[in-house]
């Protein structure tokens, strides 16, 4: 005699998932030297993690099929709606890279892609080595892109390491380029309020970005220095 449910479990809406296809598989490569943890709550499985990977050494991850559950009413069991392994590998490159600075999802952009079908290290390498070689383009176009805003920000903020996010620093560091904000927020760095705009300045700045008012006038006046007219 089979064993009754639990009175309090509704054994209707219960989210309990179909065969999955053994053969739908996707794979997802990563050259990102970051390691990534996507996590999609509404489908199930739902967790995806990379390990930082390289242009030599591609991190890959072999999806299979995920699903989400519909609710029809209260007398209906849950409707399983399946979602491929192309589009769960497609979610997981376009929702982590979405968003992030300086990324326009097409050619400027982390490495990240996917392929069809279950890979191994030596197929993405020969077999499709024309998307890795895209990838790390896109990579490094996204990288210099990257350090442009932070020479930006570094100027606009008078020296302020706090305006320099960490994947500024590891572009300038992939791309083997010497930046005076490269090694992050150091401890002896002192920081100084402009006395007129309350700008945040780094305390060796002698005028201030924002308002040009002269913060050093020492400095300015040993170093010659004059406003243009």
């Amino acid at each position: 005699m089979a064993e009754a449910a639990a009175p309090w479990i509704d054994t209707k809406r219960r989210a309990i998932r179909a065969p999955v296809n053994p053969y739908d598989k996707a794979t997802v490569v990563s050259i990102f030297p970051v390691a990534i943890d996507e996590y999609k709550p509404t489908i199930q499985p739902g967790r995806f993690k990379l390990a930082p990977g390289s242009y030599d050494l591609p991190t890959l991850l072999v999806v299979g099929p995920s699903s989400w559950w519909r609710e029809i009413d209260d007398d209906q069991p849950l409707l399983e709606i399946p979602n491929s392994s192309i589009q769960v590998a497609d979610s997981i490159v376009k929702d982590y890279c979405n968003g992030l600075l300086e990324s326009n999802m097409r050619d400027v952009m982390p490495g990240l892609f996917y392929i069809n079908g279950e890979k191994n290290i030596a197929q993405v390498k020969t077999e499709y080595k024309n998307k890795l070689d895209e990838a790390r383009e896109n990579q490094k176009r996204w990288y210099a892109a990257l350090v442009r805003m932070g020479d930006i920000l570094w100027a606009r903020s008078g020296g302020n390491p706090l305006s320099i996010d960490d994947f500024m620093r590891m572009a300038a560091r992939e791309l083997g380029l010497i930046k005076d904000w490269i090694s992050g927020s150091e401890p002896n760095m002192e920081l100084k309020k402009c006395v007129a705009c309350g700008n945040v300045n780094n305390a060796s700045i002698i005028v201030c970005p924002n308002c040009h008012v002269v913060l050093d006038k020492e400095k300015f006046a040993k170093m010659g220095l004059t406003f243009a007219s």
